[in-house]
């Protein structure tokens, strides 16, 4: 699971974003699943910012925003985030030397079949209804 959060950073003087993102990677990073994380600014645009984390799996990542101290701490960061889908499954991946070949195990996506017709509160069932709207 990759996250990825782009900040609009208006200061002047951005150190206090920088400290507050420092701070969120790691308290992130102490939770279960975590894998790696890191803070970037743009080339072109010194007002835009992103902080990118990835997880073993989305439950890891959803839990990991559920705790109390992530939640007191790291939460009010994302009042700069761009409001924009921030989470990706991660399907192919490149490292160093492979020739650009993908990892092995990646390819596949691990959403649920019905994943884009499924309303919430209507897949907690034993079936899922074949009515549901697009």
């Amino acid at each position: 699971m990759l996250v990825v959060t782009r900040h609009r950073v208006v200061d002047e003087d951005p150190s206090g974003f920088l400290t507050s993102a420092r701070q969120a990677l790691a308290l992130l990073g102490a939770r279960p699943g975590f894998l790696a994380g890191t803070i970037g600014r743009a080339a072109d645009d010194p007002g835009l910012w992103v902080v990118t984390t990835r997880w073993v799996h989305v439950g890891a990542y959803r839990r990991a925003l559920s705790a109390y101290e992530v939640k007191v701490h790291a939460v009010p960061l994302l009042s700069t985030a761009v409001d924009e889908p921030t989470a990706f499954e991660i399907l192919a991946e490149v490292g160093p030397g492979a020739g650009g070949a993908d990892s092995p195990g990646t390819g596949r996506s691990d959403r649920a079949a019905d994943a884009g017709s499924v309303g919430l509160g209507r897949a907690s069932g034993p079936t899922v209804p074949s009515d549901l709207p697009g």
